[in-house]
């Protein structure tokens, strides 16, 4: 049944009525009661019901997947990735000490638990004798510091009268494995790298686990953290150009863009999640709020403090009245509505 055009135009005038009304709640003071209004009571609603209620865990799966697959490399956070390069290259705009970052109690307490990982690290270091290049690496190694130390030694006897010829056949020996580009030394272990290598390996891997064992290797990286939290925070300018930076920068991102969008990725994110959702689904909102150490008050005041630029912005533009006008026309506009009126 066709509305009569008085009611059209009642219609009409309601419609202009309630946009006014809505656009007077987000104006001024009356913003700052809208919004804590609406978020207490988002709040309080929400809490009533446990996350695994509020939201489903398999459509979470499916936007983090998403997620990890297009976010990383996007244009934002390629322009983010060149935006902290720059800022890593230029430092703070005042320099400060490094040491007033971290406390040297938290250093200390961090060098004790990787100290602590010696035998996790023996575990790992053992699995390198398996590889033939690795032993060849390690035996030129220790090839390398055979040599230096024959060598230093050489050069401290010279100066001591008669010395010197006593260490004469040691440095004849070394000359012999070492030479130029260590090309003696390489066809001395070429027939035994397989053998020789694993020694060479397993002899290195003991000096660093014994290293880190030492007492003293705590004490010393300690004196270093002392050293250098003295030292100002400033920009990398001092040790690479820009484009150096951003090379290494940019090859890492292509990295985490490339690992991001794999399958492994992706199932590892869904796990993730799942563990999430078992871990907190049973939480209501303000419980999980309460765990991060997040205050609901605070919230809700860092809200009213955002929502006035973005509200201004919109209504300056006339967008905010439009899109109240849009979403509201359809009911005064509808067949119902018209006949309540006519």
């Amino acid at each position: 049944m066709p509305s009569s055009p008085q009611a059209e135009s009642l219609a009409q005038q309601l419609l202009d009525a309630q946009v006014r009304h809505h656009l007077n709640q987000l104006t001024g003071d009356a913003l700052a009661a809208t919004v804590t209004g609406l978020a207490d009571d988002l709040l309080a609603a929400a809490a009533q019901h446990p996350i695994e209620e509020l939201v489903d865990r398999d459509a979470v799966k499916a936007i983090v997947v998403r997620a990890l697959g297009t976010v990383p490399g996007s244009a934002a956070v390629g322009g983010i990735v060149e935006m902290a390069t720059t800022v890593a290259y230029d430092g703070p705009a005042e320099p400060f000490p490094i040491g007033e970052l971290v406390d040297r109690e938290r250093v200390e307490a961090v060098l004790d638990q990787l100290l602590a990982l010696t035998p996790v690290l023996e575990r790992a270091l053992e699995r390198l004798t398996a590889s033939p290049l690795v032993g060849t690496t390690a035996s030129r190694f220790m090839g390398r510091i055979v040599g230096e130390v024959l060598q230093a030694n050489k050069a401290v006897a010279d100066k001591v009268p008669g010395l010197g010829t006593l260490m004469s056949f040691g440095t004849s020996a070394a000359s012999k494995v070492m030479g130029a580009a260590d090309k003696q030394f390489e066809g001395l272990i070429g027939d035994t790298v397989g053998k020789g290598g694993t020694f060479a390996v397993r002899r290195l891997n003991h000096i660093v686990l014994e290293t880190l064992r030492d007492p003293t290797t705590r004490e010393a990286v300690l004196q270093v953290w002392d050293l250098v939290a003295q030292e100002k925070v400033v920009g990398l300018s001092r040790f690479a150009s820009h484009e150096e930076i951003a090379g290494v920068v940019d090859a890492v991102h292509e990295l985490v863009v490339d690992a991001a969008a794999g399958e492994q990725v992706a199932q590892l994110g869904e796990v993730v999640v799942a563990a999430f959702f078992d871990r907190f689904g049973g939480y209501t909102p303000t419980e999980l709020l309460d765990e991060l150490d997040l205050s609901r008050d605070d919230i809700v005041a860092d809200l009213v403090r955002l929502a006035p630029g973005v509200v201004d912005a919109l209504r300056q533009t006339g967008d905010l009245e439009r899109i109240l006008r849009s979403r509201l026309e359809p009911f005064y506009s509808s067949a119902e509505v018209r006949t309540l009126l006519g």
